[in-house]
């Protein structure tokens, strides 16, 4: 482990298993190839705990504005995409910092946990598993094939994937937006009276279920994907080249609408307390 003092940050390059402990961190920027990385919201001291690294080296630098980095030398999210990898190397990370801090995580292969942050939270994946536990404010996910988890969802999570599954627990969101090609989605939700979903899906098949009392606004339409209803409300119809579910559950406020082109969609009622 090297610290090199510069004018204007403070650099370290990480060549084994090690802790660090840093000052105020206001944000954080985290991007690996491999392995599992873990970022934590947390009312302590800022840390990073590498247990295991790969070569090459981990470089990490911490601003004077606060802003903590860890990534490979001359590694950006562009770069991770594009570079061809003869051999991806391997980390387990721990990060631990203020539940407030902006976060940005990208990995290629790696499985990438995070949780109870507050404010900006943005996390992209090729193939890695994102799990995302207790996270509020504004959160972004983007994969290519890895799967997106959300626990507890509360605030605003816009998800986007190309054949990666989206599963969606307990979640009380203000806004959820999703779209995917062929990626299955999953969702468990409470709506409150200005929560608002919006699913998107060529062929990925959407399953979602609402309290049985719900109040909301109900669109679900599918080009040739079969649409099935637990909510007796809703009313289906069909017209050449589309079909058509939709009605006003209680009084409404909430508002739901999913889309498919070949997939089905399905909305299950939860049961009464």
């Amino acid at each position: 482990m090297f610290l090199k003092e510069v004018t204007d940050m403070r650099q370290w390059t990480i060549e084994k298993p090690g802790q660090l402990t840093f000052d105020a961190v206001s944000g954080l920027n985290v991007r690996i190839v491999a392995g599992r990385l873990a970022v934590l919201a947390s009312d302590g001291p800022a840390t990073l705990d590498v247990t295991d690294i790969d070569s090459p080296p981990l470089v990490v630098t911490h601003d004077d504005d606060g802003t903590l980095t860890v990534t490979y030398r001359d590694l950006t999210w562009e770069s991770l995409l594009s570079r061809l990898w003869s051999r991806r190397p391997e980390a387990t990370l721990t990060l631990t910092v203020p539940r407030e801090c902006p976060v940005a995580v990208g990995v290629v292969s790696a499985s990438a946990v995070v949780t109870g942050f507050e404010k900006r939270t943005s996390v992209r994946s090729v193939s890695g598993e994102i799990v995302l536990d207790g996270v509020s404010g504004e959160t972004h996910a983007d994969t290519v094939s890895g799967s997106v988890e959300s626990r507890g969802l509360v605030g605003d999570l816009s998800v986007k994937s190309v054949s990666g599954e989206l599963t969606v627990a307990k979640g009380t969101p203000r806004r959820l937006r999703a779209n995917t090609v062929s990626g299955r989605i999953t969702a468990d939700l409470e709506l409150p009276p200005t929560g608002h979903v919006t699913l998107h899906s060529v062929s990925g098949d959407i399953v979602l279920r609402l309290p049985h009392d719900v109040a909301a606004d109900v669109t679900i339409r599918s080009t040739s994907g079969r649409l099935a209803s637990a909510f007796t409300e809703l009313a289906q119809s069909g017209q050449p080249g589309i079909r058509t579910l939709g009605g006003r559950l209680g009084g409404g406020m909430a508002s739901l609408s999913a889309a498919t082109v070949t997939a089905d969609v399905t909305l299950l009622k939860g049961e009464q307390a």
